[in-house]
């Protein structure tokens, strides 16, 4: 069962908005003001927040602010009669998923929360065991044969692409995107390389013969899935 956690203090947009969110196999639990959501947040653990942003008694912004910096991650939609674009940006800084702007189309609505749980479900697991090695990226612990080796930040996003897609060939220009994505706009041609030389030197037996970490000429590069 799906559980939708909903923040509204409009009783009739709180009301229509259950109802076309409500199915089989989800439920929506409806909050009026910020003090309730504490509560009812502290007493289940939900798949999905919607959140607004003013409310009689505080604002969402803030409380969603209040979620992230205790650790907790459930994806979250922001909804707010602010359309200006620095309050978008604002709200996604905070941790927010996605953001709507009222008034919205109740289907525009749907079609956005489920977007957001379907992604939820198929977020890989962060711990990963493949031949002799355990990868667990929220600890950011990561060992081979038992015996710890430490990666640098870059390593760790390169290795997470990799093995998440272990079997494939991932292109370099993917995997540039996917791990240099502090913004800069130029990254050196060879920074790739590099850094998978480096992978191979802290991971592999032999680093000049690979045996997990292979370059796939003229593609990129593919972590091997072994027999």
């Amino acid at each position: 069962m799906e559980r939708i956690f909903l923040l509204e203090d409009d009783a009739t947009l709180g009301r229509g908005i259950c109802m076309a969110l409500c199915g089989p196999e989800r439920t929506v639990v409806l909050a009026d003001c910020v003090e309730q959501a504490r509560q009812k947040l502290a007493q289940t653990q939900f798949d999905l927040l919607l959140l607004d942003i003013n409310l009689p008694d505080g604002s969402g912004l803030d409380l969603l602010r209040a979620l992230r910096s205790r650790g907790d991650a459930t994806p979250a939609i922001l909804l707010t009669a602010n359309d200006l674009e620095l309050d978008e940006v604002t709200g996604l800084e905070a941790g927010a998923d996605d953001y709507i702007t009222k008034p919205f189309s109740l289907a525009v609505l749907r079609a956005r929360v489920n977007a957001q749980l379907r992604r939820r479900t198929a977020q890989p697991s962060a711990r990963m065991e493949t031949g002799p090695f355990l990868f667990d990226f929220e600890q950011m612990y990561f060992c081979r044969d038992g015996i710890t080796v430490e990666l640098s930040k870059t390593e760790q996003k390169l290795l997470r692409v990799l093995v998440e897609n272990r079997g494939h060939a991932v292109p370099r220009a993917t995997l540039v995107d996917r791990v240099w994505t502090d913004g800069a706009e130029f990254v050196e041609e060879n920074a790739l390389s590099v850094t998978v030389k480096r992978l191979r030197t802290k991971l592999e037996k032999d680093p000049a013969k690979p045996e997990y970490l292979k370059t796939v000429y003229g593609i990129g590069y593919t972590w091997v899935v072994q027999p």
